[in-house]
C-alpha cells in the first residue's frame, strides 16, 4: 500500500501495450515549448510532470519502449515502439523522469509551475496569459 493517498496512478501508450504506475506524486509540473518538443508531439507544447526516476515501475511492455537522446544533450526521449506514444524523458542525472500529461490515465496530483523555452513558442498558439513564471530558455532547477 502506498503512503500518499491516491497512489499509485496508472498510465501507458495509445495502444495498450505499454503500462507503467507511478507510486508517488511529481514532484512538479510545466510546459516545454522548445522547438523538438514541437515536433516530437505536433502540439504547441509539452506538459510533463516531473518524477523521481525510483517512483516509476513498468507492470507491461517495457520491452517495447525505445529510447532517443538529441545530439546536443538533453534527457532520453522516451516512446512506445508499436503505436509511437511519448510516454517519458529521462533526464541526464538519471534520477530525474519528465513523464508526458497525456501518458497518465487520470491526471496526478500536480500543479503547473513554468514554462520553458518560451522564445521559441508557436506562433500558432499564443501561450495563454495563465500567470505562470515564462522563461525565455531552460528553467534552472
Amino acid at each position: 500500500m502506498s503512503s500518499h493517498p491516491g497512489y499509485p496512478v496508472q498510465g501507458g501508450c495509445l495502444c495498450g501495450a505499454v503500462r507503467f504506475e507511478l507510486a508517488e506524486p511529481p514532484q512538479g509540473a510545466g510546459y516545454c515549448h522548445c522547438g523538438r518538443c514541437q515536433r516530437r508531439t505536433g502540439t504547441a507544447a509539452s506538459p510533463s510532470a516531473w518524477a523521481a526516476a525510483s517512483a516509476l515501475r513498468w507492470l507491461s511492455g517495457e520491452e517495447l519502449v525505445r529510447g532517443w537522446r538529441h545530439p546536443e544533450g538533453g534527457g532520453e526521449k522516451c516512446f512506445c515502439v508499436n503505436c509511437g506514444a511519448h510516454l517519458i524523458s529521462r533526464m541526464p542525472d538519471g534520477e530525474t523522469l519528465a513523464i508526458r500529461m497525456s501518458a497518465f490515465d487520470v491526471a496526478p496530483d500536480v500543479q503547473f509551475s513554468y514554462r520553458q523555452y518560451v522564445a521559441f513558442a508557436a506562433p500558432w498558439e499564443p501561450i495563454p496569459d495563465d500567470g505562470l513564471p515564462r522563461h525565455e530558455h531552460a528553467r534552472s532547477r
